[in-house]
């Protein structure tokens, strides 16, 4: 259950926070200049590529290497088909997981590996894979990290991950959990390497943009701003004790909503599901009717519920990249009126200013990151991690 009184006691989310959790969701614009600064130090933005890759494959663990990915995908649209890699397995000695290039990769191709770790010995052998086959390879990890040696020098290209503003590498090393802001560390060179080979268009007037909606984002969405004028905290407070249903309409919003879904099981241990309008509505219509219906109720009705945990009730989150405007053909309506005809509730989260795609999706993950946190931090029952030594 959501503990809704914490969410106004900013001195309480911050002895609660002890991962912290919320200074990374707000320094989220700082980790954006600080990893462009990266990588135009690791000279990116001089390179001179020989036309565009054939295909771009992105490997890494975790949840932001899985939303870069998603992201990079969604971005490059058509110029070039993005994969990311799966595991292959896990090695039984120590427990690591192993990849492994596809058949066809070779000299045309481009491999991103992506890791706030830079330790699983994997990544180190899927790069040298990558070299015996031709491959170009540009990896973002700790600068002090097993996987930087590998990559760096003639071989391939390391960009050194952008720590938070507080942290060393070293204390970055040795913290509890990732932060909000790892998927800006890690998405942020990815932008300025996909601009330099023609797979998108992010300069650093736009980086700049970027990093500047996150800041605001970050002051309406903060600790010491009340729930009823805090989008995320009244986001996280309509989702408490529901199954998130996530329906996302714009090229921006769809890979934001996949990644809200995977942050509320990591952080806060909600599950939630995604889909892309107007595919969700037969894909997810049945839940609204069933045991997760607003209205639904199990057949005992004497048993004792005093000790009972709450069941879980949908709720859709309308999540779109823009507003909505008049006589535009858009699927939000029917979507709101399959949900209001099952008695479901719904939150609704668009951005606040303009329409510009990267800074569109940059104020999506902020508000949502933060629902997350707050849903984290003020959730009964979920026990946090032991303090570090």
């Amino acid at each position: 259950m959501l503990d809704e009184t914490l969410l106004d006691a900013p001195d309480a989310l911050a002895l609660a926070d002890r991962r912290g959790l919320l200074r990374g969701a707000a320094e989220a614009g700082a980790r954006v200049r600080t990893a462009a600064r990266h990588a135009a130090e690791a000279g990116i933005s001089e390179l001179s590529p020989e036309g565009r890759p054939r295909t771009v494959l992105v490997a890494g663990p975790g949840t932001a290497a899985f939303g870069v990915a998603d992201l990079v995908g969604a971005l490059a649209g058509a110029s070039a088909p993005v994969i990311r890699l799966q595991p292959t397995g896990v090695a039984p000695a120590a427990g690591a997981l192993r990849w492994a290039l596809p058949g066809w990769a070779g000299s045309v191709d481009l491999l991103l590996i992506l890791t706030t770790d830079g330790s699983e010995p994997g990544l180190a052998l899927l790069a040298e894979q990558a070299y015996r086959r031709g491959l170009t390879v540009v990896a973002i990890a700790p600068k002090a990290s097993p996987l930087a040696e590998t990559v760096s020098g003639p071989r391939g290209l390391l960009v050194p991950m952008a720590t938070a503003p507080h942290e060393s590498p070293e204390e970055y090393a040795e913290s509890l959990a990732a932060s909000p802001g790892d998927l800006w560390a890690l998405f942020t060179p990815l932008l300025v390497l996909l601009d330099r080979v023609g797979l998108l268009e992010a300069p650093s007037e736009t980086l700049e943009k970027v990093a500047d909606r996150l800041d605001r984002t970050a002051e309406r969405c903060g600790p010491a701003i009340a729930t009823y004028s805090n989008p995320a905290k009244t986001l996280a407070a309509e989702l408490a004790d529901s199954l998130p249903l996530i329906w996302t309409e714009g090229e921006a919003a769809g890979p934001a909503g996949r990644r809200f879904a995977a942050v509320l099981a990591e952080l806060a241990g909600l599950p939630a599901l995604a889909a892309e309008l107007p595919e969700a509505l037969p894909a997810h219509g049945v839940l609204l009717a069933g045991d997760y219906a607003a209205g639904a109720d199990p057949d005992d009705f004497f048993r004792d519920r005093v000790e009972e945990q709450q069941a879980l009730r949908a709720r859709v989150v309308l999540l779109r990249d823009r507003p909505v405007d008049v006589g535009t053909l858009t699927a939000a309506p029917a979507a709101r009126e399959l949900a209001l005809s099952h008695g479901t509730a719904i939150s609704e989260v668009e951005p606040e200013e303009g329409n510009e795609l990267l800074e569109t999706l940059a104020e999506l993950l902020a508000v949502t990151d933060f629902a997350a946190v707050y849903l984290s931090l003020a959730s009964t029952g979920i026990a946090p991690p032991p303090a570090s030594p």
